[in-house]
């Protein structure tokens, strides 16, 4: 799952920088990757030309979501790292821990502390646009809520809900707001109450619903033997994304490539994580420190699960990670409901999916040459 937290006030930005110190101050701080001059990788995947391109943009600043779990957007670039992706199109990434904290995410990139990072979704983007962070989302990989609300079994109709107590982890994300309205749930007779993010506070009755993320509390609690009932957003016909990935506009501009070939690589990890899964897992758990709080098994379902929504998310023909305008339309007018932001933004003005366009063919899959193909140019 992506953890979300709620948005940090448009003058956190010296403090958010002091809190991610490891981050590089901005790109071509360090020499690239591949040797020198302009010769093409061995790998084929893209030219000489190219390649000295994408060497000329310095080193790439990766802010993940959340530290190194097993998310949509963080385990291919963990994957992309250390698969040697990332350098078969001669890219110097550097990839830093994120705290959860997405308004964050999205101030250290506007300020060039990191060429590009993942938020939770484009809602986010949205509000830290709004907020007056200047950043543009460049891929949204799930169309669909990633937030779910879930109950005890007893639970058939959400309308029970009326003067219970519902546990968030800092305040009930919009989809789920909207999808209890929808439902024709009074949500003023609900308590609403912060919790931490243990989920058996909802199987022990301290709470009568709890928030959660589909990748995450609904497969603790049933690999506890614990039995719940998820209500989703997307079946009242709610709207929402997840997987998020934004750059700083001024970076992009400058350098192009290094934005569409870093998107090229993550496109590919997320392919070969299907079948290579265990593999790309461990590097996560590698980068994570090796301890013993990186769970694998509940990392591989985490990917597993989102992966799933990605899939079944994306239109026959569009790449993973396309910008869909009316979609996004919806989810802001999901934000206006709640209360967030004012009046829905033109999706044009936030999102630009061209660079995930340019290395992509018409059929949607990502450009990468089987082993032993010839050079690619685009």
């Amino acid at each position: 799952m992506t953890t979300l937290r709620r948005r940090s006030t448009p003058g956190a930005l010296a403090a958010a920088c002091a809190a991610v110190l490891a981050l590089s101050a901005c790109s071509g701080s360090s020499d690239a990757p591949g040797g020198s001059g302009s010769d093409a990788p061995a790998s084929g995947v893209i030219d000489a030309d190219r390649c000295a391109q994408n060497r000329d943009a310095g080193t790439v600043t990766y802010l993940t979501g959340y530290q190194f779990q097993a998310s949509t957007t963080i385990l291919e670039a963990v994957a992309a790292e250390s698969l040697g992706f990332f350098d078969d199109v001669c890219l110097d990434v550097q990839l830093q821990p994120g705290s959860g904290d997405t308004a964050q995410g999205a101030q250290l990139t506007a300020a060039g502390r990191a060429q590009l990072s993942g938020v939770g979704s484009a809602a986010e983007a949205m509000l830290a646009v709004a907020g007056g962070a200047d950043v543009v989302g460049v891929a949204t990989f799930g169309h669909v809520p990633i937030a779910t609300l879930m109950t005890e079994p007893s639970v058939t109709d959400l309308t029970q809900l009326d003067g219970t107590t519902l546990g968030h982890k800092g305040s009930l994300p919009a989809p789920l707001r909207a999808m209890l309205v929808t439902a024709g749930v009074d949500v003023g007779s609900i308590t609403q109450v912060k919790v931490g993010y243990d989920p058996t506070v909802l199987v022990r009755g301290q709470v009568q619903s709890l928030t959660g993320y589909k990748s995450n509390e609904p497969l603790v609690l049933a690999a506890a033997g614990e039995q719940v009932t998820q209500w989703d957003p997307e079946d009242y016909g709610v709207t929402g994304s997840f997987g998020q990935l934004i750059a700083n506009p001024a970076f992009a501009n400058a350098h192009p490539t290094a934005v569409q070939d870093f998107l090229r690589a993550l496109l590919h990890a997320h392919e070969v994580c299907q079948s290579q899964l265990e593999q790309c897992v461990q590097a996560a758990a590698d980068r994570s420190g090796g301890g013993s709080g990186f769970d694998v098994t509940h990392n591989e379902q985490v990917f597993t699960t989102e992966s799933q929504l990605v899939a079944d998310s994306t239109p026959a023909g569009q790449p993973i990670g396309f910008v869909d305008p009316a979609a996004l339309a919806a989810e802001g007018e999901v934000l206006v409901g709640s209360g967030e932001l004012e009046s829905v933004p033109d999706p044009a003005s936030v999102f630009d999916d061209s660079y995930l366009r340019a290395v992509v063919g018409s059929d949607g899959a990502v450009a990468w040459p089987a082993a032993g193909a010839s050079s690619a140019s685009s």
